[in-house]
Formats: structure tokens, sequence, C-alpha cells
């Protein structure tokens, strides 16, 4: 099933598809957030904002707003 990233729970698993939007920040690509890259939700912040993310064994930040432009397949 595709859904955004914004969409996973805690500990969820997925695998990027595809970039919505080019409105991607440049740092994010350059550490892995990237199709065909697994992504696991660690922890959401209070309020849900900012998600904190395992990509490739890197962990990351990353707002809820660009979360929503990133499609992932569960696993």
């Amino acid at each position: 099933m595709i859904v955004s990233l914004a969409d996973l729970k805690q500990g969820q698993k997925g695998k990027i598809v595809s970039l919505i939007t080019n409105n991607i920040p440049l740092k994010l690509l350059e550490m892995g957030c990237l199709p065909g890259n697994d992504v696991t939700l660690l922890h959401t912040a209070p309020f849900q904002c900012p998600m904190y993310l395992d990509v490739n064994g890197s962990h990351l930040a990353i707002r809820r707003e660009v979360a929503r432009e990133i499609e992932v397949e569960i696993q």
C-alpha cells in the first residue's frame, strides 16, 4: 500500500517510492531520502512535528509538511 511518509505510525517501515514535488530540501536528498531507500518512523515530537526517521541508517528529523510530499510503500 502506498501512502505519504506523514501517514506512517511509530515503528512502521516503508520504502520510498517517489517524491511528489521538487520542494524537498537538498539536504534530505543528500542524506538518502531518495526513491528505493528504506525508511522507519522512530518517533514524533509533541503535536506530531517534527518526525524522527531512520533512512538507510541515517537519523534525521523532518517537518510533517515535507513528509507529506514523500510517498512510501509500507512493508
